[in-house]
Parts: C-alpha cells; sequence; structure tokens
C-alpha cells in the first residue's frame, strides 16, 4: 500500500506565487475540517484542500492550533478566511504563512445572515473597492497566493459587467486566481442551502470572464458531480472546484491525481483508505477526541457500493460509544469485505 510519504507533492507553478492545481474541494462550513482534509489525503494528495471558512477576528484572538491546526499530511492547503478590516486580513495572511499554508482566500460568496451581520461574504461585492483594499493589504503581507472566492453577482448586481468591474478592480489591485461560484448569491429571502441550489448556474459567464482575462487563473464552482464534467470545463476555464459531491462521494476524487496531475502512483482501493485512517485514529482518540468527531467524515467512503448501507449503520452507531476507537472501522472493514470482497 502506497504511503503518504512515498507520494511526491506537485511543484508545478505558473508563477513565483501560484501554483496551478486543476482541481479542487471547496470550502465547506462544518465540513472541510481537519480530520476530513486527512481523510480525503488518502484518497488524492494533489487537489488542493481548504479549510472551513474562519473569521478574522477568530484567527487574531482565538486559539490558532484548535482553528488552524493541521497535519502537514493535508498540503496543499488553502485557508479561507471572512473579513472586512485590511489590517486584520494582513496580519490572518501572515499568521496562514507562517503556519503552513500554500494560499489565502477571501470569502466573498457566502450569504449566510451570520456573515453579512460582519460585514463580509457575499455582500462584499457590493464594495469592490473596499475587497481591494484588504487584497492589497494581504498581497503586501505574504509570499503566498492570496484568492478571492465570489458569486457571479449578488442580489440586483447581477449582470456580466457588473462581475466584470468586480474582478478587474480586484485583479489591478494584485489578485490573480479568482473561484468563481457560477450563481448569484441574494442576501435576503434565501437560506445558505437554497442559494447553493434555486439561483440558475450561469457558466458562460464564467467562460467569457477567462476569455476577457486570460493573464488570471479563472477557477469555477457550482453544481459539478463528476470528474467527467470538471474535464470539459478545462476547456474553457483554468480549473474546477467541487463542493458537495466531494463530502457525499469522496472516493470520486481517487482517479483525480491521474487524471488531473499526471501521478502514476498506485490508487488505492476503498478498504486501503480505510485502513490508512487506523494509525491516525489512534492517535487522536488517544488524546481524548471522540471517535465520531473522524468517522462523520468517512460515512460516504463506499457510496454506492453494496456494503454502504452496512459500513454507514456500524460508523454511526458504535463511534458514538464513549471510548471507542479504530476497532470500529477494523469492524466495518470485516462486515463490507464479507459482502463485496474488492470494494
Amino acid at each position: 500500500m502506497t504511503t503518504l510519504s512515498e507520494m511526491p507533492i506537485s511543484t508545478q507553478k505558473t508563477g513565483d506565487r501560484h501554483p496551478t492545481y486543476p482541481l479542487s474541494i471547496a470550502p465547506m462550513m462544518d465540513r472541510t475540517d481537519r480530520h476530513y482534509r486527512y481523510f480525503m489525503r488518502q484518497i488524492t494528495r494533489r487537489t488542493l484542500l481548504y479549510t472551513e471558512m474562519v473569521t478574522s477576528a477568530a484567527i487574531k484572538h482565538g486559539d490558532k492550533d484548535y482553528l488552524l491546526g493541521f497535519s502537514p499530511a493535508e498540503n496543499p492547503l488553502a485557508l479561507q478566511v471572512g473579513g472586512d478590516n485590511p489590517q486584520d486580513l494582513a496580519e490572518c495572511a501572515r499568521i496562514a504563512e507562517a503556519m503552513g499554508y500554500d494560499e489565502i482566500n477571501l470569502n466573498v460568496g457566502c450569504p449566510s445572515d451570520r456573515v453579512q451581520s460582519g460585514h463580509f461574504g457575499a455582500c462584499l461585492m457590493k464594495t469592490p473597492a473596499l475587497v481591494a483594499k484588504c487584497i492589497e493589504a494581504m498581497i503586501a503581507a505574504t509570499k503566498i497566493p492570496v484568492s478571492v472566492k465570489h458569486r457571479i453577482g449578488v442580489d440586483d448586481l447581477d449582470s456580466y459587467e457588473d462581475m466584470q468591474n468586480f474582478v478587474r478592480i480586484l485583479s489591478e489591485a494584485g489578485c490573480q486566481r479568482f473561484s468563481v461560484h457560477a450563481r448569484k448569491a441574494w442576501l435576503q429571502g434565501l437560506s445558505p442551502k437554497d442559494n447553493r441550489e434555486i439561483p440558475p448556474l450561469r457558466y458562460a459567464d464564467v467562460h467569457r470572464l477567462k476569455q476577457e482575462f486570460p493573464h488570471l487563473f479563472i477557477e469555477i464552482n457550482g453544481g459539478f458531480t463528476t470528474l467527467e464534467q470538471a474535464h470539459k470545463q478545462l476547456q474553457y476555464v483554468d480549473a474546477v472546484m467541487i463542493g458537495r459531491a466531494a463530502y457525499d462521494n469522496p472516493y470520486l476524487f481517487a482517479t483525480s491525481d491521474r487524471e488531473f496531475f499526471g501521478d502514476e502512483s498506485p490508487i488505492r482501493d476503498r478498504i486501503e483508505v480505510a485502513e490508512a485512517m487506523i494509525p491516525y485514529i489512534d492517535a487522536w482518540t488517544s488524546k481524548g477526541l471522540k471517535l465520531n468527531k473522524i468517522t462523520r467524515h468517512m460515512l460516504q467512503l463506499f457510496h454506492g457500493q453494496a456494503g454502504s448501507r452496512l459500513w454507514k449503520r456500524i460508523l454511526t452507531d458504535k463511534s458514538c460509544i464513549v471510548g471507542a476507537g479504530s476497532e470500529v472501522i477494523r469492524e466495518a472493514i470485516r462486515a463490507v469485505t464479507d459482502i463485496c470482497p474488492h470494494p
């Protein structure tokens, strides 16, 4: 079985500050924590990963090890931050670099009420000059790439020209990498979940953005559920970001290193992925972490396979027991293997 240390890390670059990652997994609240990211590294070594969004205030004043700590095995890894104060965000950029993150990303796409009340996220698309000041400060503070994740529009500022102007202003401030969720956001009347589903996808607008800003790195996000779809998008843009499908079907990424990065390392099967998590689980449960904090991210490993329901039942029922450890994973592996010898 190939170990993480045997898997080389991509060093392909478009410039001193901007490694190229044609595929990434979107930052997702309550999902892309350090345990999910480590789990995904057993499946894909090359795909760019993101943290959950962390506010600049939390980074400045909170427990940095708890909020930002990660295993080196998780790299390449980007820290996503939320905020609107240039000085605070510059400090976050310095912290991200010092802690070993590969990139820092500013959230200009989340439409939730909580985010709006803090004046960051998607509402910042209405104030591109302020976002530009934030970007300038972050770039001046660090040598790692500074990127922005945003929507194609917000409320009535949803024409292509509105997005074009937003990107132009930020690019003039020095931003070179844009991850574009190809849906607009409604700040009122739709929940965050509805904002991910109801506004129509407008891929053509993102494709046009790349045509008109060929010197920028443009990544598209929104609605992608297969690697085949991602391949097709690379005819028009530089990269594809996959969100919910990466959580609901994590083994989707099993061939991504080979298909998108040219890495010919052996591909782990699902059982090998599960077995690779055992030392990690032992290390964390020995520190007192509840097993379900890790296994909740592993429930969909056998998505679409004959043993999926049994796998999920064992992990769900037994991971919450006080003192549960990696023996639960071993039991689930045996149960799934009895049903399907080579899942």
